[in-house]
């Protein structure tokens, strides 16, 4: 089992230490997909997965799902969340058994989901306490110094139900002077690369495990398609992501690194409750 970098008490209280200014960004990975973002004293958390649900339903099953890394927190005991992405149907990134005590700890969160996926959502949650905004890639919310608005994403297609709306989508979040993209799961898109082109992001959180349909589940960009998704969009940094938690659909970081090493782009490969922390203009 691969250990937490931090986790648990300690992990509570480098959250609560990190500073307040609007001048810099925090970023944890909490495994997966999962990442908490914090700025201004103001949380949110991407595609969370806080709990062993897929080990538990494909346990007897032809198709395991064994955890490589340890949780790093317990969802209950994270506070003062207002705003959630789930970016697709998967239990990885839409999970009851982490929704549901986040909303007890944090009642009414914003939970931005794709349209078609909210009656499930709703089914997973029943009855928590918690706010749904239908996202699709034509769609902006706008809170204060936040700006949410998401992003199309194919895995391993683009869906799109009766009304045009994405079953699958990527988030981009501005937090005052930062611009954040999270692709949720996706393969290698026109739009996407458009989108990064015009956005130039700060951090792009990528996911590297590839897409082998032996593994009989849809797939992702593998670690050269996301080093040169961030080059193309000129990101400040590029974060993997979607490895290490399951043994049967992970990939090594290495040819992320060896790509965006060869592209010269920026990248920071992070441990499970590591903190990433960004400077305004640096």
């Amino acid at each position: 089992m691969i250990t937490a970098l931090q986790k648990d008490d300690e992990l509570l209280a480098d959250m609560e230490g990190a500073s307040l200014d609007e001048d810099t960004l925090h970023v944890w990975w909490l495994g997966q997909s999962g990442f908490l973002v914090q700025w201004a004293g103001e949380r949110l958390l991407f595609d969370p997965y806080l709990s062993d649900s897929l080990t538990e339903k494909y346990a007897a099953t032809d198709k395991p799902h064994v955890r490589m890394t340890e949780r790093c927190i317990d969802p209950g005991r994270l506070t003062g969340i207002t705003r959630v992405t789930a970016s697709h149907v998967h239990t990885d990134h839409l999970d009851g058994a982490t929704l549901v005590p986040l909303a007890e700890a944090n009642p009414g969160f914003r939970l931005y989901v794709p349209y078609p996926v909210i009656p499930e959502a709703k089914k997973r949650l029943g009855d928590a306490d918690v706010t749904y905004c239908g996202t699709g890639d034509r769609d902006k919310y706008f809170e204060g110094k936040w700006e949410i608005r998401g992003v199309i994403a194919k895995h391993n297609e683009v869906i799109r139900d009766e009304d045009e709306h994405c079953h699958c989508t990527g988030f981009l979040v501005r937090c005052g002077p930062f611009t954040i993209y999270h692709s949720g799961d996706t393969l290698w898109h026109d739009d996407i690369v458009r989108m990064a082109r015009e956005f130039s992001c700060d951090l792009m959180l990528l996911p590297i495990n590839g897409n082998r349909p032996e593994r009989r589940v849809a797939g992702n960009l593998n670690g050269t398609e996301a080093a040169a998704l961030a080059k193309v969009g000129e990101a400040r940094l590029v974060v993997p992501c979607h490895y290490d938690m399951f043994e049967f659909n992970t990939e090594t970081t290495d040819e992320f690194v060896c790509a965006c090493e060869r592209l010269e782009q920026p990248y920071r490969v992070m441990r499970c409750g590591e903190r990433l922390e960004m400077r305004k203009g640096e």
